[in-house]
């Protein structure tokens, strides 16, 4: 079984570093044209020039604010000129954006919104934006990059992570039976610990070597996550081998 997607356009969001990057690279592999955006223009170009010869003629980069209805749309329509439809949307961006946790009564209101907006509404804006041309083909893949954090406890001690990753589950659900009459299919892959980008890494060296023992004896599979493990299942589910699947949320933790 080898996925393929020649002829089908993709959008990566958060695609400089990390799990958005090898999601990139995996999809322009395989055969399809990406656009890639992120707010860190160093880093998208960085994620560009690391793909291999033939996959980097088929990524493109975009700087936009995902948080923005503006930017987003514009990213969309500039995607889908040369085949007038986007097929494959991975939004990746989101994540603690440089918070830690802290006791609930010292949250501030735009802590919370800050991290809301980058994780549940760029992934609202994201979708909405792409799906009216999906409708009309009768073929589109959404994906959210989820979190264990939404289906159970966040290791980052986060409140508004925990609860932003499992709105966007909620979300999934929502929107696959929505989409579904019109052949879009809407899922998300829910990471364990990866060590993807400077903030997980940050976590990682936290923990220290007990905390890191504790981490791994907790995984059914004795190591970290890898950027590529969690690739690995966004190319199956934007695929065609996953047209019956629909509305879920994959664990990709290490049997955690």
């Amino acid at each position: 079984m080898e996925v393929q997607f020649q002829g089908k356009t993709a959008i990566v969001t958060g695609a400089a570093q990390g799990i958005g990057r090898a999601i990139t690279h995996g999809l322009a592999e395989h055969g399809a044209v990406v656009w890639a955006c992120d707010i860190d223009k160093p880093g998208l170009e960085r994620a560009r020039d690391a793909a291999g010869a033939k996959a980097k003629t088929r990524i493109h980069t975009s700087v936009t604010d995902v948080t923005s209805k503006a930017a987003v749309d514009r990213l969309a329509a500039e995607a889908s000129k040369s085949t007038g439809r986007v097929d494959i949307l991975v939004h990746v961006a989101g994540g603690v954006i440089g918070q830690t946790g802290q006791p609930l009564e010292k949250v501030t209101e735009s802590q919370w919104q800050a991290i809301f907006d980058v994780n549940l509404k760029g992934a609202f804006l994201f979708a909405q934006a792409v799906t009216p041309a999906m409708k009309k083909a009768g073929y589109g893949k959404i994906l959210f990059i989820s979190s264990g954090a939404g289906l159970g406890v966040s290791l980052t001690g986060i409140q508004a992570y925990a609860a932003a990753k499992a709105g966007q589950i909620g979300l999934v659900r929502q929107f696959a039976h929505e989409l579904g009459p019109f052949g879009i299919n809407v899922n998300s892959v829910a990471p364990g610990f990866i060590r993807s980008n400077p903030s997980t890494e940050r976590q990682w060296e936290a923990m220290g070597a007990e905390g890191q023992k504790r981490l791994l004896d907790a995984f059914a599979i004795k190591r970290p996550g890898k950027p590529e493990d969690i690739a690995n299942a966004v190319m199956f589910l934007v695929s065609d081998y996953s047209s019956w699947i629909t509305g879920q949320t994959l664990s990709v933790n290490g049997g955690r």
